[in-house]
C-alpha cells in the first residue's frame, strides 16, 4: 500500500501544478502571520502590519508590483538601492521611487529597530533582484535549454537499457521450466511453474513502471529547475516526493509488527501442514488404523490443507493493511454476500464429493455405471467426476448429482478383496433341444472365452419356463472388468460358434419360418457336405371330403 501511494504521489506531483509558499520567520523558522513580499520565486520578506487604510494583503500587491517592474527594468542598478528615514518611518527607495515604507508597527512585529529592518530588507532585495536578473537573461536560458537537451538524451538511454533489461527477464521468465520452480508445501502445489512466472512477470512490470515513474520524476524535476519560470515547481515537487517517501517509510514502520505476525503465522502454518502431511502418509502407509484407507490420506490431506489455511487467513486478516477500515469490512461484506448467494450449487457438489470420498463409492480407475453412463473414473474432485467410456468420451457429471443416483461400481470387488466379478447373458432357445445339451455348449463357450477365469467355473440358470422357449443364462467369471465390453462381445461369438457346432439353431425369442421345404439358419460351413434341405411335405385330409373316386 505504501509502495503504491509513493507511485501515486510521483504522478500527482508531475501532472499537477500545486503552488504554495511556506511564511516563515527568517530568523526562527517558525511560522508567523503576514502576506510575503515575492519576486519571481523567492521571498524577500513577510508584510505584517497595515498602515492607514492600507491593509496588509493591499501593501504586499503594491509592494511586489513596484519590485517586479523594478526586477525587469534593467536600466536602473540595484546599487541605486537607498534607504531614507523619516519622522516615524524608514523609506526603501529605488533613485527617487518609494519601494517600500517601514514603520515602527512592521519593526514592532518583526521584533528589531525600523532602521535596522530597513537595511536588511534593502539588502534582500537587492541580493533577490540581482538573482531575478541573472537568471531571466539570455546566457541562462540557453544554458537551461542545453541541460534540458542532456537530460532528455539521458532519458531516452535510461528508457532504452530499461526496455532491454526488462525483456531478458521477461524472456527468462517465459521458458519458466528451466528457471522458475513451482511452489510447494510438501506433495502439495500450491501454484505451478506457470503460475509462478506469470506472477513474477506481474511484479517485473509493476517494478519497470515504478522506475519509469520515479526516472520521470527527475527528469521533469531537473528540467523545470533549468528555466526560472517553473523552477518554483521544483521545491513543490521534491517536497511531495520527500513526503510520500517519509509517509511510506513511516507507515512501513509502523506496519512491521503486524507483518512479522503474519510471517510467524504462516511459518506455523507451513510446519503444521507438513505434520498434518506426515501423519496422513504414515496412517495411509501402515495400516495402523484398519477403518483408515490408503486412498483416504490424499483427499484427507487436501482438505486439511484447506481448513488448515482457511483458519490462517481468518488468523491473518486483522493484520491486514486497512482491514479495520469501513472500506475494507463493507467489500469483505459484499463479498462474503456475493459467495454465500451464488455457491450453493458449489456447496453442494464439495459436500456431495466429501461424502463421496469418504463412502468409497469408486476409486479412480474404476470400471462404473452412473445413471445411463458407463465408464472408467477418470478424475474425482470436489464438485465433478469425470467418466471416459470405452468410445473415449469424458463425461463431466457434478457429485451431487452422482450422490443422488444409483451407482454400480463393477471393479470394486476386484480390487478389494481379488473376488471376480461375474459376467451374464440370456439365450432362449426351443423346448425340443435338450436342457443338458444346452448347458454344456453354453459353459464350453464361456471356457473358450479370454479372460473367462476357469476356476470358478462357469455355470448356467435358466431363469423361466416361457410360452414357446426356454430362458437360460450363463454365468462366468473375469478378474479384468475395464474390458468387459470386448469380453461380452468375445462371449457371444463363442456362443454362436459353440451353438452352431452342436446343431442348435437360435430362433427365439423373435423367429418366423416355414420348416417344410426350407434349409435350417446353422451357417453352411458348420453343416455336413451331404446336407440337403427337406422337401414339402403333403398329406391327405382324414375326412371323406377331396379324396378319389375309388377310395369313396
Amino acid at each position: 500500500m505504501e509502495f503504491i501511494s509513493l507511485v501515486l504521489a510521483v504522478f500527482v506531483t508531475i501532472t499537477a501544478v500545486p503552488f504554495a509558499y511556506s511564511q516563515t520567520n527568517a530568523t526562527n523558522g517558525n511560522p508567523v502571520d503576514g502576506i510575503p513580499v515575492v519576486v519571481g520565486d523567492d521571498q524577500i520578506f513577510v508584510i505584517q502590519a497595515r498602515i492607514g487604510s492600507f491593509s496588509v494583503a493591499e501593501r504586499s500587491q503594491a509592494v511586489n508590483t513596484r519590485l517586479q517592474a523594478l526586477a525587469e527594468d534593467v536600466s536602473i542598478p540595484v546599487t541605486a538601492l537607498k534607504t531614507q528615514e523619516e519622522e516615524n518611518s524608514v523609506n526603501i527607495l529605488a533613485g527617487e521611487k518609494v519601494l517600500f515604507t517601514v514603520t515602527e508597527a512592521d519593526a514592532k512585529a518583526a521584533g528589531k529597530l525600523r532602521q535596522e529592518l530597513a537595511r536588511e530588507y534593502t539588502s534582500k532585495i537587492q541580493t533577490v533582484i540581482k538573482k531575478y536578473r541573472q537568471e531571466h537573461s539570455l546566457k541562462y536560458i540557453l544554458f537551461g535549454v542545453f541541460y534540458s537537451v542532456i537530460a532528455t538524451i539521458t532519458l531516452l538511454i535510461l528508457f532504452k537499457l530499461l526496455h532491454q533489461g526488462f525483456a531478458r527477464i521477461f524472456a527468462r521468465l517465459n521458458h519458466h521450466e528451466q528457471t522458475v520452480p513451482a511452489m510447494r508445501i510438501d506433495n502439495f502445489e500450491l501454484l505451478s511453474e506457470a503460475q509462478v512466472a506469470s506472477l513474477l512477470t506481474r511484479f517485473a512490470e509493476l517494478v519497470r513502471l515504478a522506475l519509469w515513474l520515479c526516472i520521470l520524476a527527475v527528469y521533469f524535476t531537473l528540467v523545470i529547475s533549468f528555466f526560472p519560470w517553473t523552477r518554483g515547481l521544483e521545491g513543490v515537487i521534491v517536497h511531495n516526493l520527500v513526503v510520500a517517501v517519509k509517509s511510506a517509510w513511516e507507515g512501513f514502520l509502523a506496519y512491521l509488527p503486524k507483518l512479522l505476525m503474519i510471517a510467524v503465522i504462516i511459518v506455523v502454518t507451513y510446519y503444521i501442514l507438513r505434520f498434518t502431511r506426515l501423519v496422513l502418509k504414515a496412517l495411509g502407509r501402515d495400516r495402523t488404523f484398519p477403518w483408515f484407507y490408503p486412498e483416504w490420506a490424499e483427499p484427507t490431506y487436501k482438505l486439511a490443507t484447506f481448513l488448515i489455511i482457511a483458519l490462517a487467513a481468518v488468523v491473518v486478516f486483522p493484520y491486514l493493511p486497512g482491514a479495520k477500515s469501513p472500506a475494507f469490512q463493507g467489500i469483505s461484506i459484499f463479498l462474503g454476500l456475493l459467495l454465500s448467494l451464488g455457491s450453493s450449487a458449489a456447496v453442494a457438489n464439495i459436500v456431495a464429493g466429501v461424502i463421496l470420498i469418504y463412502t468409497r463409492s469408486f476409486q479412480v480407475g474404476n470400471r462404473v455405471k452412473i445413471g445411463d453412463a458407463i465408464g472408467d473414473v477418470a478424475e474425482k474432485t470436489l464438485l465433478v467426476t469425470r467418466i471416459r467410456t470405452v468410445k473415449n468420451v469424458v463425461i463431466t457429471i457434478p457429485n451431487s448429482t452422482v450422490l443422488n443416483s444409483q451407482v454400480t461400481n463393477y471393479s470394486a470387488l476386484v480390487q478389494d478383496s481379488d473376488t471376480p466379478l461375474v459376467l451374464h447373458t440370456k439365450l432362449t432357445l426351443r423346448y425340443d433341444i435338450p436342457w443338458r445339451k444346452v448347458h454344456e455348449v453354453l459353459i464350453n463357450a464361456g471356457l473358450a472365452t479370454q479372460h473367462i477365469l476357469k476356476d470358478p467355473t462357469p455355470f448356467v440358470l435358466q431363469t423361466s419356463l416361457d410360452d414357446f422357449y426356454v430362458s437360460y443364462e450363463l454365468n462366468a467369471h473375469t478378474k479384468k472388468p475395464h474390458i468387459m465390453a470386448r469380453i461380452y462381445s468375445e462371449l457371444h461369438q463363442n456362443i454362436q460358434d459353440k451353438c452352431n457346432e452342436a446343431g442348435i439353431e437360435i430362433l427365439s425369442p423373435q423367429y418366423y419360418a416355414i420348416r417344410d421345404g426350407n434349409q435350417i439358419t446353422i451357417p453352411e460351413n458348420y453343416l455336413s457336405q451331404d446336407y440337403t434341405a427337406p422337401g414339402f411335405k403333403i398329406s391327405s385330409p382324414s375326412n371323406g371330403f377331396n379324396q378319389p373316386d375309388s377310395q369313396k
